[in-house]
């Protein structure tokens, strides 16, 4: 086979061939270098390369180019090449410009220049990019197919569901031709969604664990009993799973929809140490659980779990559809979950108009539509600088009278930059209608009340922890979330069964060898960096606790 490409086009000769000297100088014997000094001829380059079935496995751009910069040449090349890697070539004095960029074509990565030397500043770049596409699954084979109805919440779900959880999927309209052949093949009478895999099993409005099964997700434990078991697949769990993996605890963890948790619904996180460009909550959190498995950890997606127990030493968690697992100690990182918001008829459309969450799988639908986004928190902020790439216009509805208090400043600097998002201050939703969908929302500005056309509600408001299954065991504050050390004991509630000779850790609950970790946790700071941390710190304490057992 030909070898791969790496294309690099930038208009100062000079700087071009010490691109592309470099570039041959390390990957020479693994990727063919091609290099142009103007974007028109890289642009003809790619396009050739195309219709010859060349693979090209990053392309390299300077920001500064007549004819289209170099984020113009990446969004056209992206349509040619959608899994190549896209690095911005840039001076310092344009750096905010490729910040930018970041958020117009998913910008991989961006280099200044001088990069001298290489070995330091250049190198590991490409070889993260390059290491990136060849884990990229890029072969075009029959995949799954999901055929269902637009406004269908059913239809949603398995969306979500296969998104989230990095499935790849087709997504089919039920009176579409393709759509309806499925439909007539599998059976006229057949419910929707139908779930047509890539052998030609067909799923009939299949539940979760059966749609697991089908995709190859893991949902039966290999053992019953385990060093550590974390519950709960956001940033603290999977930070607790590979912590624990990699210094060789026998982990498990136990997720009850998609590894990521809110975090993993963000279109783009931009504070998050270590990554200056950014990182899509999914690609977030899909780093961290093969990072995870790479260690040794077992994942379990999805098992819901229903109870937590002490028998002697040991620490026993029951699934909701039966069975358990045992451990020397247990991870709460159960996460929090959107509160619903309450409204007249709002409920009547979840999942055909309303959503909760990003929803990023509905994004590509809102395209040229009017979007209204609920909330004042970074997750609603990352929500309306994303789907502002799709609609023609976002509403951010602020129940405050500002975004200061709740959002980072460098989001609320996006949004007001954006033309067609606008912030509506002291504003609440106060009804829904439709006619099958969301087609209508009432919104209260000041007591005053109007009725806007509207097909897309996405809402961020609120965090209910999801603690309800751990019943009088664990010791919780009144809005449900989990006490731990000095919370514990300036509340009064004394921990039982604890040794007298010291109060419990930050991270420790009133039950010996259970600890919590991230937004469950009473008092904790809602940020995905603190969250890892929380995770990281949770296994640290789990060895002290085993060590004097």
């Amino acid at each position: 086979m030909d070898k791969p490409v790496i294309v690099t086009v930038d208009d100062d000769p000079g700087v071009s061939r010490a691109v592309a000297r470099d570039l041959r100088r390390r990957y020479g014997q693994e990727y063919r270098i091609v290099r142009a000094e103007t974007a028109r001829d890289g642009i003809d380059a790619v396009r050739e390369m195309r219709l010859r079935g060349d693979e090209i496995a990053a392309i390299l751009a300077d920001y500064r180019m007549p004819q289209m910069n170099g984020v113009q040449f990446l969004e056209a090349a992206m349509d040619l090449y959608p899994y190549a890697r896209r690095v911005l070539l840039t001076a310092y004095a344009d750096t905010d410009a490729a910040i930018q960029a970041i958020n117009v074509v998913d910008l991989d990565h961006y280099l200044l220049k001088p990069w001298d030397p290489p070995e330091e500043k250049f190198y590991p770049v490409i070889d993260g990019q390059l290491d990136a596409w060849l884990r990229t699954d890029r072969i075009e084979r029959s995949e799954l197919r999901v055929v269902g109805d637009r406004w269908s919440a059913p239809s949603y779900k398995v969306r979500d569901f296969l998104a989230r959880n990095h499935v790849p999927y087709q997504w089919l309209l039920a009176e579409d031709p393709e759509g309806a052949q499925l439909v007539k093949a599998a059976g006229d009478d057949r419910h929707l969604p139908l779930v047509v895999t890539a052998d030609g099993t067909t799923l009939e409005s299949p539940d979760q664990a059966t749609l697991a099964a089908a995709v190859g997700l893991s949902t039966t434990p290999a053992t019953d009993f385990y060093d550590l078991i974390v519950v709960g697949g956001g940033p603290a769990g999977l930070g607790a799973a590979v912590y624990g993996a990699s210094e060789g605890l026998n982990t498990v963890l136990v997720e009850a929809y998609s590894s990521g948790g809110q975090a993993g619904q963000s279109s783009r996180i931009e504070n998050y140490l270590g990554f200056p460009d950014g990182v899509s909550g999914q690609q977030l959190a899909d780093r961290a659980r093969r990072q995870a498995l790479k260690f040794g950890a077992e994942l379990l997606t999805p098992r819901k779990v229903s109870s937590l127990e002490a028998r002697g030493q040991a620490r026993v968690v029951g699934f909701k559809d039966g069975g358990e697992i045992a451990a020397h100690a247990v991870i709460l990182a159960t996460g929090v979950t959107y509160r619903r918001l309450e409204a007249p008829g709002l409920e009547d459309f979840v999942g055909r108009g309303v959503y909760y969450g990003a929803a990023l799988t509905e994004a590509p639908s809102c395209k040229d539509t009017e979007v209204f986004i609920v909330g004042a928190a970074n997750s609603a902020g990352q929500a309306a600088v994303y789907l502002s790439g799709f609609a023609s216009k976002v509403h951010l509805v602020v129940r405050g009278d500002g975004l200061e208090k709740s959002m980072s400043h460098y989001l609320i600097e996006q949004i007001a930059a954006l033309p067609n998002v606008e912030v509506h201050l002291q504003t609440q939703v106060a009804g829904a209608a439709g006619d099958g969908h969301l087609e209508r929302l009432t919104l209260s500005t000041k007591g005053e009340e109007r009725t806007v056309d509207a097909q897309w509600l996405f809402v961020f408001i609120g965090a209910r922890p999801y603690t309800d299954w751990l019943g009088e065991t664990i010791e919780r504050d009144a809005r449900g979330f989990v006490l731990t050390g000095p919370d514990l004991v300036q509340g009064g509630r004394r921990p039982r069964n604890w040794p007298l000779r010291r109060e419990p850790y930050f991270l420790e609950t009133n039950v010996p060898g259970v600890l919590a970790a991230g937004d469950v946790r009473a008092e904790s700071i809602k940020r995905v960096a603190s969250a890892v941390g929380e995770g990281a710190m949770a296994v640290a304490l789990v060895h002290r606790y085993l060590e004097k057992q």
